[in-house]
């Protein structure tokens, strides 16, 4: 597997913020970040409106594979060169167990827990982002 697409919430500041860490992080294949309610979402999964995307992260491979929920967190870890210790322990029957009970609080808690972390969606991030309007070697800014 060399890419994983990764289908978020970019209204979600939890998600929007999982995003930017994991771009952040050494990884052993590519990553590529797609709202899921994007038109390009829908392209690359048809069956992303049947799997509650709005609900839990989904991420696809390369080869097709899909995976949600708790499954979906595991290999996002997966990918990464610091974490893929700890998603081959968190995918062991046991622990993921205990994984699913966490990835699906978080899940249903997720724009509360953003509210009360102050984090934003990459939206309303990208909404607040003042744009520059540039005209005979001049700019200005919109307002």
């Amino acid at each position: 597997m060399n890419t994983l697409t990764i289908f978020y919430d970019a209204r979600c500041g939890i998600c929007s913020r999982f995003r930017r860490w994991m771009l952040e992080q050494p990884a052993y294949v590519r990553l590529d970040f797609v709202p899921y309610d994007a038109p390009q979402a829908l392209r690359l999964c048809p069956e992303l409106p049947h799997m509650r995307a709005d609900q839990e992260i989904v991420v696809m491979g390369d080869d097709g594979s899909l995976w949600q929920g708790a499954a979906a967190w595991v290999t996002c870890l997966w990918a990464l060169r610091e974490y893929r210790e700890w998603s081959l322990r968190l995918a062991t029957p046991g622990m993921l167990g205990i994984a699913r009970k966490v990835v699906h609080w978080i899940s249903n808690n997720r724009i509360g827990l953003s509210h009360l972390l102050r984090l934003r969606g990459d939206e309303a991030l990208r909404a607040q982002i003042t744009p520059v309007r540039c005209d005979n070697n001049a700019c200005a800014i919109d307002r």
